[in-house]
């Protein structure tokens, strides 16, 4: 036999074996699948039917307006149910706050689930919002100095000074005009929001704000990475669940890997900025001896300077240094989650404000009290009302609407109110199995009638005035609200975005009115990542929030 039959002999065997193995690995998750409905411990719990084995209740989550079906399920089978998700897997769901209490208290037990790191991990790397238990703990503890309120009161005068500049723009498209003029305050807000994550977090300059300007490199790559993360085929989703399926190129996942490695790249050159600044500071401080580096040795504000800072600290031991890969993995999730949750929070919050003008012009009144247009952070917060419409904001039209965790064990997860199972019997706890699905209804939690009573899905600011006390039983890490998540896995940056949020609306309020462009029943909330507007009689134009802008003349 020749040597080149040998070698196609050889290569058929190879692709042989690796058919084989991916055909066995399949047939495993298919028989899994077909068996769990049968040995779930959640299948006796009451809940909808699922109208397709394949989808489950999915296709009915996503033609509905966000937690809205959720809501009306609570209404029909009570606080403590399950539905069913892709391929009739049972998954829990609970509006029990006892119930979230432990579900986010047992970080080491509820997490994200292997399919969902793997989707979000593509858009934002292997950041924080994405790794888990001992990986997670080390990069939050290196990270959490740069997120303390010393440094979001220093970086009060970048979102100040954004939130200007696009008072400026937005004053020179309107103060000529006689009639208001419809803005899309979504896109503008998307520019300022990035530009101020870019000088906060990297002190890197985007100039999304300027239009003349062709957008910077670091900007086209996000944007193409958060454009496909938005996309829905078939491969992505069929690869989250079979691992070797992983292998296939596809147009999308190019794309998304060409970000990256530009992503990577300028991050790298940031990255070896800021490490040299470090040095630099330290040689030109040194006054003889041994070289140390503390916490409080660079004078940096962005948070990557913060984050190099501490993290070559001689009093962190070597096992809890970030490696420099885990450090540029913060570039996307800071862009994500600096730059995306604040931008669509405000966006919610013109649109409240805009349907109900009492709250609009008491909040301008009170903005207007205050003597300058550059406030420190700390006479930001010192504003009960605009303190009040961040709040209800984030009640109301929190960001993101749900999150998904998965048991990494079997446990037993306690109730505050019982729930009778579909054989009559009570139930005081829910068992779970390692693999189940829990969905964390954040935003259905936030408007829950049984806590904030019959007007819970109204916005009213007021009420912030006299809560009701059942609110305290919300496992959430900010304002009795679930919207920054709660426990060791609680959002780190929820200072940052409500300062951020406060310093834009205490501009745009004292500059401006503003009013819905279209009607209301015309904005609906879909979610891609975050809770974003859609204009249903203009889905062409994608998310967008029309508004009618006028400039402020007094009253």
């Amino acid at each position: 036999m020749s040597i080149l039959s040998r070698n196609t002999m050889a290569l058929s065997n190879l692709f042989l074996s690796a058919g084989v193995t991916v055909s066995a690995f399949v047939l495993w998750k298919i028989a899994k699948l077909l068996i769990a409905p049968y040995t779930s411990t959640l299948r006796n719990l009451p809940g909808p039917p699922s109208p397709s084995w394949f989808y489950g209740n999915f296709k009915q989550i996503f033609a509905a307006e966000n937690s809205v079906l959720h809501e009306a399920w609570v209404e029909e089978y009570g606080q403590t149910l399950k539905y069913k998700g892709m391929f009739s897997r049972d998954r829990f769901f609970t509006m029990d706050t006892r119930a979230l209490q432990h579900i986010l208290s047992h970080s080491n037990i509820y997490q994200k689930g292997e399919q969902a790191r793997y989707n979000l991990s593509q858009i934002v790397g292997d950041g924080l919002l994405v790794v888990e238990d001992d990986e997670h703990k080390k990069q939050r503890r290196v990270m959490n100095p740069a997120f303390g309120l010393v440094h979001i009161r220093e970086m009060t005068d970048i979102f100040l000074d954004k939130s200007i500049q696009l008072r400026d723009i937005w004053s020179s498209i309107v103060s000529s005009k006689e009639e208001p003029v419809r803005i899309d305050a979504l896109s503008w807000l998307s520019r300022m929001t990035l530009d101020v994550i870019g000088l906060a977090g990297f002190n890197y300059q985007f100039n999304s704000l300027n239009t003349d300007e062709k957008p910077s490199e670091l900007s086209q790559a996000f944007s193409t990475m958060f454009e496909a993360g938005q996309e829905f085929s078939i491969l992505p989703f069929l690869q989250a669940f079979i691992p070797p399926l992983r292998i296939i190129s596809s147009e999308r996942s190019r794309r998304i890997a060409g970000a990256r490695r530009t992503m990577a790249r300028i991050g790298r050159q940031l990255l070896d900025e800021k490490k040299a600044a470090v040095t630099a500071s330290l040689e030109k401080n040194l006054n003889g001896g041994e070289i140390e580096v503390d916490k409080k040795s660079v004078q940096g504000r962005d948070l990557m300077s913060l984050l190099v800072r501490a993290n070559m600290a001689t009093d962190l031991p070597e096992n809890q240094r970030m490696t420099d890969e885990d450090v540029l993995a913060q570039v996307p999730t800071f862009l994500t989650a600096g730059h995306e949750t604040t931008s669509t929070g405000t966006t919610w919050a013109l649109y409240a404000l805009s349907l109900s003008p009492s709250s609009q012009s008491k909040l301008r009144q009170e903005l207007l009290s205050v003597p300058t247009d550059t406030p420190t952070m700390d006479q930001l917060q010192s504003l009960p009302y605009l303190d009040a419409v961040v709040r209800e904001t984030m009640r109301v039209h929190a960001p993101v609407p749900t999150t998904i965790r998965v048991a990494m064990q079997d446990d037993v997860i306690p109730l505050n109110s019982s729930v009778v199972d579909r054989n009559g019997v009570t139930l005081n706890e829910v068992r779970i199995s390692k693999g189940d699905a829990v969905l964390i209804p954040i935003l259905a939690i936030n408007r829950s009638k049984e806590i904030w009573g019959e007007d819970a899905r109204e916005f009213k600011p007021e009420r912030w005035e006299n809560p009701p006390s059942a609110i305290s039983t919300i496992p959430g890490v900010w304002g009795n609200v679930l919207s920054f998540l709660g426990g060791p896995h609680a959002c780190i940056g929820y200072r940052f975005s409500v300062v951020e949020t406060k310093a834009i609306l205490f501009t745009l309020l004292r500059s401006f009115e503003f009013e819905l462009a279209v009607p209301k029943e015309d904005i609906i909330k879909k979610t891609s990542i975050v809770q974003r507007p859609i204009v249903t009689s203009e889905k062409e134009k994608k998310n967008q929030m029309p508004l009618f802008v006028r400039p402020y003349r007094g009253e």
